[in-house]
């Protein structure tokens, strides 16, 4: 007897269909083709062990399985579920009406326990567009599928479930998720708040000004200065997510197996901050199959780079096109997948090796020669695709012993949340610009024009400077933020003063 059943293949964060074609006939035979990987062949193996876990036998027939498409690599344990089905229906030891229309994934255990999946929302989004009326998934991934609105979603925990639902026994009713209970419950709970920060005003704005115009941004600092504790409360005023943004995080996320166990959605930006020993393959993406790298799971989010000089020069030089293009393409000689990368940097590093470089109070080791040294492992190219060069000087005795409560991070994201409004504003029926740091230079000269005061204060400061036309862009983009965190529509020469304060590593001399 010949049936089909159907499951999914996924290739960077998209899923394409794979019918899988089951055949038992007379005879003694078993195979697999449509060219699995070793995973899949294995499925024999689990399939069995399940089956007599349920008290059923592996048919004792010829059973031949086609998993079209033929060219495309078939690779995981996902494929276990939708074979199992396929098996047992064209062995006639039950009836497949039950699972018309759904597409199946899901490992089997040997006990005939379900184990959850990568890459299943994904799969149901992919199930929605090709028309199936549902998805039956493992449990544990159930509600992330569920936030799919349009199919059922039937989360499963073992094979005898599975069987009582296609002999009728049970009718379980599909998943449903509410995304704005979700969203209003979890969207705006964080562990850490700017308030348990003291002193540190000027970091705080500037961190304020990245985030309203989504800039990259370096700290410069001694060690001990707060950098880290600054950057760790980052996302406490970054702007709620969008569904389709959350949507987004959500598949890259699920294809690496990052989310966690019965979560839905992610509902808040991603945090990421890799170690310095970290490869450029980790921080970009790679494998036989692709992957999502650390670039890809900052995406919507913010990647922290710690201790910026440590990591590797390679490594740091990968950042590059990412930061401009904000999609990042993995070529292999099979297929290239595209994973988007539209995430804000936020860097830190000490001023030199021994840390006390421009220090206040304590002398620096270090000959000038050193600091060069120590600075230039950060190529000028990266330098400057980074918005804003902020420099963090220690915290005094009084602040840190006094009483004065810091501002919370609910009032700056309230700041944050209306200058993003008017950037929204602005930029709607411009496809993939939502933010001032996606202006293209012609959005530049449409919406950065400066008065002569302005123009003067700027010319100035690119001739003492030496900047270079990246500088230049960058800073018109950053006064812009400053100006819609004013509520300005036009960019004064404040605006422009305070961009240019933000460019530390330009000025001359800083580093001695």
């Amino acid at each position: 007897m010949l049936v089909k059943t159907f499951s999914a293949a996924v290739f960077g964060i998209e899923a394409v269909p794979v019918t899988i074609e089951v055949d038992v006939t007379r005879g003694v035979r078993y195979m697999l083709v449509g060219l699995p990987d070793a995973a899949v062949k294995e499925s024999q193996q689990r399939i069995e062990s399940a089956l007599r876990a349920v008290g059923l036998k592996w048919p004792g027939r010829q059973v031949i399985i086609n998993m079209a498409p033929a060219d495309i690599r078939k690779e995981g344990a996902s494929y276990d579920l939708p074979l199992a089905a396929g098996i047992l229906i064209a062995s006639e030891m039950v009836r497949g009406e039950k699972l018309e229309g759904l597409l199946l994934a899901g490992e089997l255990s040997l006990d005939g326990a379900i184990k959850p999946v990568k890459g299943v929302l994904p799969v149901a989004l992919q199930a929605r567009s090709s028309g199936f009326r549902g998805v039956m998934v493992p449990a544990e991934n159930a509600p992330e599928a569920a936030v799919v609105d349009g199919i059922d979603v039937y989360g499963v925990g073992s094979l005898s479930e599975v069987l009582q639902i296609m002999r009728g026994e049970t009718d379980p009713l599909p998943l449903k998720v509410d995304l704005n209970a979700l969203f209003s419950q979890e969207g705006n709970i964080y562990d850490s708040d700017f308030s348990d920060v003291k002193g540190q005003e000027s970091v705080k704005r500037a961190l304020e000004v990245a985030v309203a115009g989504s800039h990259n941004a370096l700290m410069i600092g001694p060690p001990g200065s707060g950098k880290t504790m600054l950057a760790r409360r980052l996302p406490s005023i970054l702007p709620p997510m969008t569904l389709e943004e959350a949507l987004e995080s959500t598949k890259i996320h699920s294809v690496a197996g990052r989310i966690e166990s019965h979560v839905s959605l992610m509902t808040r930006r991603p945090f990421r901050s890799p170690h310095h020993t970290s490869s450029d393959i980790a921080l970009v993406g790679g494998g036989t199959v692709p992957q999502p790298g650390e670039i890809s799971l900052s995406h919507n989010g913010v990647l922290f780079l710690d201790e910026l000089p440590e990591f590797k020069r390679s490594v740091l030089e990968v950042l590059r096109q990412p930061l401009e293009d904000r999609i990042i393409t993995i070529a292999r000689a099979r297929l290239s997948c595209d994973f988007p990368a539209s995430f804000m940097l936020i860097a830190s590093m000490n001023p030199c090796p021994c840390g006390f470089h421009n220090h206040p109070e304590k002398t620096c080791t270090c000959s000038p020669g050193m600091v060069q040294k120590y600075l230039s492992r950060i190529s000028g190219p990266l330098l400057d695709r980074i918005d804003i060069h902020i420099e963090v000087v220690p915290v005094n005795y009084e602040k840190l012993a006094g009483s004065a409560m810091a501002e919370p991070s609910a009032a700056v994201r309230e700041r944050v949340v209306k200058a993003r409004a008017r950037q929204t504003a602005r930029y709607s029926g411009i496809d993939g610009i939502y933010c001032n740091a996606q202006m293209t230079s012609s959005l530049i000269r449409r919406y950065c024009h400066l008065d002569e005061t302005g123009g003067r204060l700027l010319r100035a400061a690119m001739e003492m400077r030496g900047l270079s036309a990246r500088a230049y862009d960058r800073i018109l983009k950053v006064a812009r933020t400053i100006a819609d965190l004013d509520g300005s529509d036009n960019i004064s020469p404040d605006h422009i003063s305070e961009a240019i304060n933000y460019r530390s590593l330009d000025r001359e001399g800083w580093a001695g």
